[in-house]
């Protein structure tokens, strides 16, 4: 219970101080690529239940079926950890690119922790292709809610993609701890600011 308080309070706070910022950024959106703005993606949460995921929209509208109808593309977005590399993903529009570095288009992750499908420390939400990678131990992942900062993205740049990010992911869920969680939260400021790579 102390936690979920945690979470709705922390996101709630953080949700006044960057509403300015993210209202800047849908202005952005509107104004240079039409509606619409948010996008959820279809993650797997708490119990392996499937929940949208939220975020500002920043590739093209037709993105999910042009991965899904391109051999290549695909098969890169599965050796990449099942994300390309923003400075070669053809489906990121510019201003999508620039919300990316910055971690803005994230910011809706917010709701998702008020309403309970997130919180702000956990493993990062996957998709149901990803639990391959945690074999047998695919069941501890899913019993903790997913995070928007959690100990595989602390790592910044130098995050690690599967079968480490896996390992690292579920010692995370196996030692979790209130003192853990701030450590991650420390470390992960320093992420934000530096953004993330285009490579």
């Amino acid at each position: 219970m102390l936690r979920r308080f945690s979470d709705v309070a922390g996101a709630g706070l953080l949700l006044l101080v960057f509403s300015p910022v993210l209202l800047l950024a849908c202005a952005a959106l509107l104004l240079t690529q039409g509606r619409p703005v948010f996008f959820g993606h279809t993650r797997l949460g708490r119990s392996g239940a499937p929940f949208r995921c939220w975020k500002l929209r920043t590739m093209r509208v037709d993105a999910e079926e042009r991965l899904e109808r391109e051999p290549e593309l695909w098969q890169r977005y599965v050796e990449n950890g099942f994300k390309l590399p923003n400075g070669s993903d053809p489906r990121i529009t510019v201003v999508g690119r620039l919300l990316r570095r910055t971690y803005i288009d994230e910011i809706p992750q917010l709701f998702n922790v008020i309403v309970g499908r997130m919180s702000l420390v956990g493993p990062r939400p996957i998709v149901p292709s990803e639990l391959e990678h945690y074999g047998p131990a695919a069941g501890e992942l899913l019993r903790e809610r997913p995070g928007i900062v959690g100990a595989w993205t602390s790592h910044g740049r130098a995050r690690p993609a599967y079968p480490e990010r896996a390992a690292v992911e579920l010692q995370y869920v196996r030692t979790r701890s209130p003192a853990t969680d701030l450590r991650i939260l420390a470390r992960s400021i320093p992420v934000v600011l530096r953004g993330q790579d285009d490579g």
